[in-house]
């Protein structure tokens, strides 16, 4: 057991136990043993301890030398604590009812003692319910997913985005997503879209079916109407983007980044391209939706997006005149270089 001798008033040296108090406590006593052996000055153990003059004045109104514990930190617990006001009877219904309906809430709860002839609000079920677990009483009901989830299957080459990946030139992160288009009853076509995160460059294409090898063939057309190198691609996890297409895009040396489960908002720029080309192409196209006739007006939209319809995340420049700007500036730079 450690042994402290303080200073205490009328230069009375008192031998005290520390051992038996809180860090907190030992605190505190240093501040007493600076105070006497410093003349008193309080405001000199304020200024030291970084100390509150309040907060200083008020423990040495507490501070008894012969006992240490006047320096622990007492309870702030109210001495009058309001008492619960229902009765036995009351919280055994609400545990009967809960216990039947283990996964309803107090709102319910309510409504069924209100059958029952018991008029209580529903606060006080809250409090009930409270009461009931903190004591074991009443227990929650173990969660038990039986809704048939999708196997993750590990991907051969695709990986999640890493963080301290930044798209900062056209073509570094290409968001690629489908779409199903349901023009008339009974016609469900399968809308391609990939959208350059820098340049807000568009590659549309339409198919009857969404699978690998479409989007392989898509792949095609995305690397010959872009105008930049393509470097890395942002899907989802459907499966039309497995198979022979993360192969085409391993052999082809472009990085495939796949999203987490149930997160389109990463993908935000190719979700709110479709949302365009749904409402500004498929939904005042006058087509008959045969595919030669809507691939080639898709084709047409394509170039519009791509060449006339100002786009508002490039101050309202097209992507082409964004591009070749682009271009501009980098020969500038390369010429003062």
């Amino acid at each position: 057991m450690k042994i402290r001798s303080v200073l205490a008033p009328g230069s009375l040296v008192l031998s005290k136990r520390i051992g038996d108090i809180s860090t907190d406590a030992s605190k505190r006593l240093k501040w007493f043993d600076y105070y006497y052996s410093h003349g008193s000055n309080a405001r000199l153990v304020c200024r030291h301890f970084d100390v509150s003059p309040q907060t200083f004045y008020r423990w040495l109104n507490r501070y008894d030398p012969a006992d240490l514990k006047t320096l622990e930190s007492r309870s702030h617990r109210p001495k009058h604590v309001r008492q619960p006001t229902y009765s036995i009877e009351l919280a055994n219904a609400v545990l009967r009812l809960r216990e039947a309906y283990p996964r309803w809430g107090k709102d319910k709860l309510v409504i069924l003692l209100q059958r029952e002839n018991i008029h209580v609000s529903a606060s006080m079920v809250g409090r009930i319910l409270k009461y009931l677990k903190a004591r074991g009483i009443l227990r929650e009901p173990v969660t038990n997913h039986i809704s048939v989830r999708k196997r993750i299957r590990p991907r051969p080459y695709a990986v999640r985005k890493p963080r301290e990946y930044k798209a900062s030139s056209p073509g570094d992160l290409v968001e690629l997503d489908t779409l199903d288009v349901r023009p008339l009853p009974g016609v469900i076509l399968k809308h391609f879209s990939s959208y350059d995160v820098v340049s807000k460059w568009n590659v549309l294409g339409i198919y009857t079916r969404a699978t690998a090898t479409t989007a392989r063939h898509f792949l095609d057309d995305m690397e010959g109407r872009t105008p930049n190198k393509i470097r890395a691609i942002q899907i989802d996890g459907g499966s039309e983007f497995q198979s022979v297409f993360e192969e085409e895009c391993r052999r082809r040396g472009i990085k495939l980044f796949v999203l987490p489960p149930r997160s389109p908002k990463l993908n935000g720029g190719v979700e709110r391209a479709n949302r365009t080309h749904t409402e500004e192409f498929y939904e005042v196209t006058d087509s008959d939706f045969e595919l030669a006739d809507i691939r080639t007006k898709l084709l047409e939209w394509e170039k519009i997006c791509n060449t006339y319809r100002p786009n508002q995340a490039l101050h309202y420049l097209t992507p082409a005149e964004f591009l070749h700007q682009l271009n501009i500036d980098h020969k500038k730079e390369v010429r003062c270089h």
